[in-house]
């Protein structure tokens, strides 16, 4: 596709970012070359678009339509024409949610651990059996290439299979008394219904971190998923619902986002409130939560992660691997290595090979097995990295390839590498949020830790070196929620996912965020 220059406005920032499952140096999980056609992949993906015509909301465990029969159009960002209608749930449907989610909770949270693990088992291989209609319905709502998209639900189904394990696991601890007569014990229990609200850019990881997470751990949950990807949660819901999840436990809703946010945090019912997108929207749900009943919060927020290039590291190697991760889902990811800092003795390598790589890449629709960058999520962005890269051209810096729209329909940027660039330029202090890859220069370790750590994001950050000083240096130094040396293996099942400073607070994925959805109790029992 060549180039043509859109002024296309932005979209409301209400959730955006997402984390998706990411390998070591080399190419992203089920991206990065073009995957093989099958002889049913047209069908597959015709099959799957039949599947927008039945789009419902989860209330009580029955699908049903939005009450007052309010919708929005449902586009596929590769062509902007519309896949089908996303049900919008209206006051009534909101409060027989959170009374299911109540009755719910009081079925849910007195069901056996051994119970809960066993339809979160069956809700994993449901998904993995529909591994590929699901996919299907993700890039044809979401944009990202149909190899990402397998990807992506195969780590949704990966995360409900470790959640379930996890189960077992639910320990609490004796504390020696001080007397023959006491018994101490500290029990884990489950926090209550719970209210999720997850983006558009991982429409199937973000929302099983939420809905496994909650499960494990005994919770009902009220989930309202992106309007702009409502097929894919959908279907995870229905794995839920087929493996035998009781009716109320998992409820779906959709509508206008500020409107469902504050209704539900408001609520009684809702006892905890995990979010991930905007830090602006994230900082007034805090708020809501705080103000509405001390509400406990995850909140996963904004990064825009700095990527440290040693002249001691493996140039090329770390050129490649940059430019497939930061290009992968059109640069729509929360983790992204997004603005790059290398070395001077390495910087014209480095540049040169990630430029290459870039230009490389072929943009298309997601269901084109040739594909390997898809489109923007919306036509609201395309503004965006317009506004980057002139904000670039007018403080000296050269854009490299890219840099403009793609010509034709759909909401296409072209991959786009901008280098010389100064701190001060737009691209380096805010997170692109798609297919824009700044790069600088730097002399010292000190310097570049400096720069690294001068944003208030702090979600991810990665480096590459060689030196073992320089990598303890960085461990330690980089001021993220997590950390990839030589690489970007930095969202697993059983990692801890989650940021400091602005990008949030909290964890979702390890350990602790199965304990996000628990309260700790500690009983003390005398005998009298």
């Amino acid at each position: 596709m060549s180039t043509n220059p859109s002024t296309n406005s932005v979209r409301r920032d209400e959730a955006k970012h997402g984390p998706g499952p990411i390998g070591a140096v080399g190419a992203p999980n089920g991206g990065g070359s073009a995957p093989a056609a099958s002889p049913e992949f047209p069908a597959a993906v015709e099959s799957a678009r039949r599947q927008f015509s039945r789009l419902k909301l989860l209330i009580g465990g029955a699908w049903v339509d939005g009450g007052e029969g309010a919708a929005e159009d449902l586009l596929d960002p590769a062509t902007g024409e519309p896949l089908g209608k996303v049900p919008h749930a209206c006051t009534a449907d909101l409060q027989r949610a959170l009374a299911a989610a109540q009755d719910g909770f009081a079925v849910w949270s007195r069901t056996p651990a051994i119970e809960r693990r066993r339809v979160l088992m069956r809700a994993a291989a449901l998904i993995r059996e529909r591994q590929e209609s699901i996919a299907c319905m993700l890039t044809l709502e979401q944009g990202k290439p149909l190899a990402e998209a397998r990807g992506e639900v195969a780590g949704a189904a990966e995360i409900f299979e470790w959640y379930a394990e996890e189960t077992r696991r639910l320990y609490g601890r004796v504390i020696p008394a001080r007397n023959n007569t006491t018994q101490q014990l500290v029990v884990q229990q489950p926090v209550g219904p719970v209210a999720a609200f997850t983006p558009w850019n991982f429409p199937a990881l973000t929302p099983a971190r939420k809905i496994a997470g909650a499960l494990a751990a005994g919770c009902s949950c009220i989930i309202k998923p992106a309007e702009e990807t409502p097929g894919t949660a959908i279907e995870l819901a229905r794995a839920c619902m087929d493996a035998g999840l009781p009716a109320g436990v998992l409820n779906m809703v959709f509508g206008v986002p500020s409107e469902i946010s504050e209704f539900l945090i408001r609520a009684p019912q809702i006892r905890k409130i995990t979010f991930t997108g905007s830090i602006a929207v994230g900082k007034h749900l805090a708020a809501l939560a705080a103000q509405h009943g001390l509400k406990r919060c995850t909140m996963e927020l904004g990064g825009h992660a700095p990527v440290l290039v040693f002249d001691d590291a493996s140039v090329e190697q770390a050129a490649q691997a940059c430019a497939a991760f930061k290009f992968r889902n059109a640069g729509q990811v929360c983790i992204a290595p997004s603005r790059f800092y290398v070395q001077r003795g390495a910087y014209e390598r480095f540049v040169e090979v990630f430029t290459r790589t870039a230009a490389a890449l072929r943009l298309g629709a997601g269901t084109d097995a040739s594909t390997t960058m898809g489109p923007l999520a919306n036509d609201r962005r395309l503004a965006a990295m317009a506004g980057f890269v002139e904000d670039a051209a007018a403080r000296g810096g050269r854009v490299l390839t890219g840099g403009a729209r793609a010509e034709g329909p759909g909401f296409f940027w072209q991959p786009t590498v901008l280098a010389e660039l100064l701190d001060e330029a737009k691209a380096m202090r805010e997170e692109t949020f798609g297919p824009v890859a700044p790069i600088a220069r730097f002399d010292t370790l000190e310097e570049a830790l400096l720069r690294a750590n001068s944003l208030p994001y702090g979600l991810a950050a990665y480096a590459f070196s060689s030196s073992a000083a320089t990598m303890m240096a960085l461990s330690a130094g980089l001021e993220a929620g997590m950390v990839g040396i030589n690489s970007f293996a930095v969202s697993l099942a059983e990692a801890p996912f989650g940021g400091i400073k602005e990008s949030g607070y909290g964890s979702e994925g390890g350990v602790e965020g199965l304990g996000a959805y628990l309260v700790t109790k500690f009983v003390a029992q005398a005998s009298l």
